[in-house]
């Protein structure tokens, strides 16, 4: 029961996981069948999350009428939220709504109208409602579960692209993590000598290393739907990666456990990350990330539980007194492995983006 009430905790603690309460009570309300009309609930969150929305003001019309000229506020939101009764939990409703909520993350610039309206006090009363519903469904148990080392995939590529960490002429995790460190000390320097170069110099703070997740309950990895702004991929290739059961992993399963790793590892990032993460924040201040080529020697990978990912993702996170840190671009049960214990060179599979559907659904295609 304490576990239960911990995911509920999660899911209203973070931006993302407010998200993903908002996108599941609009989903319940297509399940019920609503008329999308003026009494919706999704016609209200549209309309109040535009009028949230940082720089808003343009009006937009449709002939002779402006479209967006009524405001609703959230108290209006939060009552439409009461009066909704919630359907049953299902994995396809859950999972649709966690990767909504991971794809609308954008860590460069200020909350969109949705996160902003997600968090304000009257629709944040009622989306616990939403939290406890969600907690009590088992379908939400595995966002607390440790690393599950002997079933992990990671995306080989998506499209015709590659991930990341695929690039540059480095042949293990200890020279990828060697250059990183190089590359953030001269950003450092260059953004601190010139702010030019402080604007977008990349908002994320994962580790250029090979990346794996568990997976799901219809066998697709978690992978291929949880990606923060994702491009819209609609074709992929995922390898089994092959972990050693008994591997160091670094549990993140909270804030708190973040902020340890940037205490004890930090390297600083103030110069060349303070225009973005100051927009998604708000903090002002010198910020840190953890220095990977540090961890490294101590653990294998680091593990972000579901839940640490939705209560802390895209927060100001205390290090020390004066300093501060932001999971970005980190995916909910991503791990990154910091040393070449784990390899990709396991099981390869490709697959399809079907979204001919009310859910989108990754197919495996024949071999």
């Amino acid at each position: 029961m304490e576990e239960k009430l911990s995911i509920a905790e999660d899911l209203l603690t973070g931006p993302r996981g407010r998200r993903l309460l908002l996108k599941f009570a609009l989903e319940a309300e297509r399940v019920h069948g609503v008329k999308q009309g003026r009494d919706s609930l999704r016609y209200a969150v549209v309309r109040a999350s535009h009028h949230l929305e940082p720089g808003q003001g343009a009006v937009y019309r449709s002939g002779a009428e402006s479209v967006w000229r009524t405001v609703i506020t959230p108290e209006e939101v939060a009552y439409r939220l009461s009066e909704m009764t919630l359907p049953a939990v299902t994995p396809s409703m859950l999972r649709s709504a966690l990767a909504e909520a991971v794809n609308a993350a954008q860590y460069w610039q200020k909350p969109e109208g949705e996160d902003t309206l997600a968090a304000t006090e009257p629709v944040q009363r009622e989306l616990g409602r939403v939290a406890e519903h969600i907690a009590r469904s088992p379908h939400s148990d595995w966002w607390t579960t440790a690393l599950v080392a002997t079933d992990q995939w990671s995306v080989w590529s998506w499209d015709d692209g590659r991930p990341d960490y695929l690039a540059g002429p480095e042949s293990t995790e200890a020279e990828r993590l060697r250059k990183w460190r190089e590359r953030t000390r001269e950003n450092e320097a260059r953004a601190a000598r010139d702010p030019i170069y402080s604007c977008s110099d990349g908002w994320w703070s994962t580790p250029p290393t090979l990346f794996s997740t568990r997976r799901l309950f219809d066998g697709a990895p978690a992978c291929l739907w949880f990606v923060e702004d994702g491009m819209g991929w609609k074709r992929a290739v995922t390898r089994q990666v092959s972990a050693p059961v008994n591997a160091r992993v670094y549990e993140i399963d909270r804030a708190q456990a973040w902020a340890e790793l940037c205490r004890r590892f930090p390297i600083e990032v103030t110069a060349q990350k303070r225009n973005d993460w100051y927009l998604t924040t708000g903090r002002s201040g010198r910020w840190v990330v953890p220095d990977w080529t540090q961890v490294a020697d101590e653990y294998e990978g680091v593990h972000l539980t579901v839940a640490g990912y939705l209560a802390a993702a895209g927060t100001a996170i205390d290090a020390t007194d004066d300093t501060a840190s932001v999971i970005a671009g980190w995916a909910p049960d991503e791990t990154y492995w910091l040393t070449d214990s784990a390899t990709s060179n396991g099981d390869s599979r490709s697959w399809v983006c079907d979204t001919s559907d009310t859910y989108p659904f990754w197919d495996e295609e024949p071999q």
